[in-house]
């Protein structure tokens, strides 16, 4: 254990942690933590108010005290120069060989993922830090096991590295490594304070900027909190006022009621809103789990972007984000190619390029891949609209005019309630929650790109079907009512194919069981555990102390 000046580290030790966790860093992060932990504290509580008003009325609705700012007549500041044209953007966490693939993949923007793509284990909050201090100063390399090199490939002012943008952990994660006056930190704090310190002023030295994503955020309160956050550490350290740049996630489901709101908070340093999906129904579900079968969602896989409610929050963060000059980006492609089935990749990435041509065809400016191999499919299609200019913020959408009752009409989404969406609701849960306890937080699972939104919308699914009483609605068990008792028995049998697929030898060497233990007890809560991630995080540091 280190400590400084009441900072103390309790991780355990990491390669090159003495240059990122420097006395000056470690200040200039308690420092954030005691200016802001405190009103995090309280957002976190008036979130929870309002959830629960909300479980009483049973509606979500726009701001009556917000209708000003909605109303009038102003925008976000111009975006830096590599910042406007964001067509394609690839995310992944900040690993060495992830962040050099994704450099170097022709994307425009790499989103350096700290949080769903990633763990909070201590080797990853560090070591992603250092990957992320060596990216912005052009000196990444690695070698893998077998001895394959990789290295950033040469840029020119015509062919650049993808512009990195950050995103740190959620406002509800704490931080148990690093402790300032005895209590945990707050996680965004340290992923933002940390990289920030370290990298802000070379970045504006290299003509670019410190670029964040903002995830999780449930109000404009929240959003407030963020651009005070950031004001103060350009004013700290000597930065020019509105140098960051966020991005926020608009990902929660109270969010999708103040993008206006959000973006006037940041409005000195927003650069955009971004559209995901997973996360988006993960939150639909937590923030309407105590409202009856008109909020029960059907399979996850046949929850598409053209459900008539995600179709209005789209537009909606379309139209939001043009009228105020901020860039629109869609959502996740998380195809993985398959290269042992290419008929079956060629599918998938046929679909991939109709979601983009929707995406590029609303007027988004850009849009996210998981994987390199999708990049050039994203790129042609937004190409194909855009062609020469950079974005479509010109395109203002006076046409959309969307309700409340339209984003809460949760009901218009088709498909069925099926034993196999239960099965791959459970078998994802318990296979991604095993890679995510030995730091794994992105992980292929069916050809597709798992993280934490994912994992996170499957056993919510499981939670609610419980909960609600649904049954399956297709296939040979129709008619079947979803029980606890049903989930215990398909969760063994799933949690057996698991075994076999991974191989019993990889299986019982892994913390499988523990992973399975874990979904089944959040599964079949009575009470909603809010995010999957925070026992998991618990399960973590325990055998982290035991094994010390």
């Amino acid at each position: 254990m280190t400590t400084t000046t009441a900072v103390a580290v309790h991780g355990p030790a990491v390669e090159r942690s003495d240059e990122i966790l420097t006395p000056d860093a470690l200040d200039f992060v308690a420092d954030l933590q005691r200016r802001f932990g405190a009103r995090r504290d309280e957002l976190l509580a008036a979130r929870a108010a309002r959830r629960e008003q909300v479980a009483r009325t049973g509606r979500l609705d726009f701001l009556p005290e917000t209708a000003d700012v909605r109303a009038g007549d102003w925008t976000v500041a111009g975006a830096p120069a590599d910042l406007r044209d964001r067509r394609v953007e690839i995310t992944g966490p900040p690993t060495p060989k992830m962040a050099i693939n994704a450099l170097n993949s022709g994307a425009k923007v790499w989103l350096a993922d700290l949080e769903d793509a990633s763990t909070p284990h201590w080797s990853n909050v560090v070591g992603g830090q250092v990957a992320l201090h060596d990216a912005t100063r052009r000196t990444l390399a690695f070698t893998s096991p077998e001895g394959k090199q990789y290295a950033l490939r040469p840029e020119t002012d015509g062919d650049p590295l993808a512009v990195m943008v950050v995103r740190p952990r959620g406002w509800h994660f704490d931080e148990v490594h690093l402790t300032v006056d005895g209590t945990p930190a707050v996680g965004a704090l340290v992923d933002f304070g940390l990289h920030f310190f370290h990298n802000a002023a070379e970045l504006v030295a290299r003509g670019s900027g410190p670029y964040y994503y903002l995830p999780k955020m449930e109000s404009h309160l929240e959003a407030r909190l963020w651009d005070e956050v950031f004001t103060h550490a350009e004013q700290a350290l000597g930065i020019p006022h509105g140098t960051i740049r966020a991005t926020v996630l608009i990902e929660t489901i109270p969010a999708a009621f103040e993008m206006d709101e959000i973006l006037y908070e940041l409005r000195d340093h927003a650069s955009g809103l971004n559209a995901g999906r997973w996360d988006y129904l993960f939150s639909v579900i937590k923030y309407f789990r105590d409202s009856g079968p008109s909020f029960t969602l059907p399979d996850r896989g046949s929850i598409t972007m053209t459900a008539p409610f995600m179709r209005a929050y789209t537009e909606l963060l379309v139209q939001t984000c043009h009228r105020r000059g901020a860039f629109a980006m869609g959502g996740m492609a998380a195809v993985i190619p398959n290269r042992r089935e290419p008929e079956v990749t060629a599918q998938a990435f046929e679909k991939v390029r109709a979601d983009k041509q929707r995406e590029a065809g609303d007027g988004f400016d850009g849009s996210w891949v998981a994987h390199p191999d999708l990049v050039p499919v994203c790129r042609e299609v937004f190409d194909g609209v855009l062609g020469e200019r950079p974005n479509q913020l010109d395109r203002q959408r006076p046409d959309v005019h969307v309700t409340a009752d339209q984003l809460l009409d949760v009901a218009s989404a088709q498909g069925d309630v099926t034993e196999a969406g239960l099965r791959n609701n459970l078998y994802v849960s318990v296979a991604y929650v095993a890679a995510w306890l030995a730091g794994n937080g992105a992980v292929a699972i069916h050809n597709l790109m798992e993280d934490a939104a994912t994992a996170e919308i499957s056993r919510s699914q499981v939670w609610q079907w419980v909960r609600s009483g649904a049954s399956f609605t297709a296939g040979e068990s129709a008619g079947t009512t979803v029980t606890a008792d049903l989930v215990r028995t398909l969760l063994r049998e799933e949690t057996a194919r698991l075994r076999d697929d991974v191989g019993h030898e990889a299986y019982d060497a892994g913390p499988y069981d523990r992973a399975a233990a874990l979904v089944e007890h959040i599964a079949l809560n009575e009470h909603y555990v809010d995010f999957l991630t925070l026992p998991a995080y618990e399960d973590v540091v325990a055998h982290e102390q035991d094994a010390s």
